[in-house]
């Protein structure tokens, strides 16, 4: 299922979310313009290489002269094709905007780069010793979708969904949506358990436990940085229904 858009107003512009996808999109077209020698140089030097990482937090020696940790944020910023950026350009466009509406601008920086280190960090716990680059903003919006399905669970995602060869839309609620992919990427973590799970040139692979990290914490973070406090729209939008409803 791939969402489209969703029926959930916002109370102010959300600067940051477009400014990611601005900033993500000029990257991979820097990427572009890099040989494939200098792109696997490039990721080595700014993905999250799992083995360095393990170096790193052991005091040991990297191949890098700048810290390893810095990765944990540089990589959510590079992307290894046209289908990883685009579709993950999509979903912050279509989630970005109402986190950031409810956490504000400064907040919702922080709380997105939390969620994209600390996905990174799931994806390195699983795999210390993995020599591929891991990279991708993937993490850090599956934190937006994990606030997302707690704050509301009842908006209404435009989604086109293949029924065999034909191709429709429909509005799915979030919780519907949003609680589906969460449990495919959990499944697809465990099944790959024993297999490269890092997407980057050398793997290929999709590392599905930044997603299912990336979540969980952005469930978490989401609430204690202010995801709950004050109105919205949709909040709004919520009471003027089941008014409706309560008056028929």
């Amino acid at each position: 299922m791939v969402p489209l858009q969703d029926r959930n107003p916002t109370t102010r512009t959300a600067y940051v979310t477009y400014a990611l996808v601005i900033v993500n999109i000029l990257i991979f077209l820097y990427q572009l313009t890099l040989s494939p020698q200098e792109l696997a140089a490039f990721f080595r030097e700014w993905a999250v290489v799992p083995i360095e990482l393990t170096a790193s937090f052991r005091g040991e020696l990297t191949s890098s002269s700048r810290p390893e940790w810095i990765t944990l944020f540089t990589s959510q910023f590079l992307h290894g094709g046209f289908l990883h950026i685009g579709g993950n350009m999509l979903f912050l466009w279509v989630f970005g905007n109402n986190v950031e509406d409810r956490l504000g601008h400064v907040r919702y920086l922080i709380f997105y780069l939390a969620c994209g280190a600390l996905a990174a960090l799931t994806q390195w716990f699983f795999d210390m010793g993995s020599p591929i680059p891991s990279l991708g903003a993937s993490g850090a919006i599956a934190g937006v979708l994990g606030a997302y399905i707690l704050r509301f669970p009842r908006a209404e995602i435009l989604t086109l969904v293949p029924l065999g060869i034909f191709i429709t839309t429909l509005y799915v609620p979030a919780w519907v949506f949003l609680g589906f992919w969460f449990i495919q990427q959990a499944f697809y973590g465990i099944a790959s358990l024993q297999t490269p799970t890092n997407i980057g040139m050398q793997g290929g692979g999709i590392a599905y436990w930044a997603h299912a990290g990336g979540f969980v914490f952005g469930a978490i973070l989401g609430p204690l940085m202010g995801l709950f406090s004050g109105k919205s729209p949709y909040d709004r939008q919520m009471t003027w229904q089941q008014r409706d409803r309560d008056l028929f």
